[in-house]
């Protein structure tokens, strides 16, 4: 699926879209994309339609994963794989441990260590098509592997329709 976005909130409100299509089984997001594509900006999104503050979402560079609680038993788990060194850093970080069933795991810089995601994962990759001219345009391009992201991106999908 390809979803051009003409701004920073578009995207924004295309992630908070994405929110009401996961299901109780959670969702692992990854994120692909350059410096300044808008990932953060796209879980922060995310964040504000799983009922979480998006005020409090920040990227996790430096700590590598935060985790936000949503209703009981459920969480958002924010990874960024930018800092980290190697699949030994991530395993020792407990990244596998944020993936379990009903959560939702969002990870910036995915492409870093591809073999660590589930194979079941909703692929995003955020492009800026053409910065010098319209630096606020973003494409994105999803991808779905698996059950749950197939259902998650049908879903959504059809919100992203009904809404733009």
């Amino acid at each position: 699926m390809r979803f051009p976005s003409p701004s920073p909130e578009t995207t924004r409100e295309a992630a908070r879209l994405l929110a009401f299509a996961v299901d109780a089984r959670g969702l692992v997001v990854s994120l692909v994309g350059p410096l300044g594509a808008g990932k953060t900006v796209f879980v922060k999104g995310l964040a504000e339609g799983l009922g979480i503050d998006p005020a409090v979402v920040t990227s996790p560079t430096f700590v590598i994963a935060s985790e936000y609680p949503m209703r009981p038993g459920r969480r958002l788990a924010h990874v960024d794989l930018y800092r980290v060194e190697s699949r030994e850093d991530l395993e020792l970080a407990g990244f596998a441990d944020l993936i379990e069933p009903g959560a939702v795991v969002a990870v910036e810089w995915a492409d870093r260590f591809p073999e660590a995601l589930p194979p079941d994962r909703l692929e995003i990759s955020i492009r800026r098509p053409d910065f010098e001219r319209d630096p606020a345009r973003r494409v994105l391009d999803a991808l779905c592997y698996g059950a749950v992201s197939e259902a998650a991106l049908t879903n959504w999908r059809a919100a992203l329709a009904a809404r733009f």
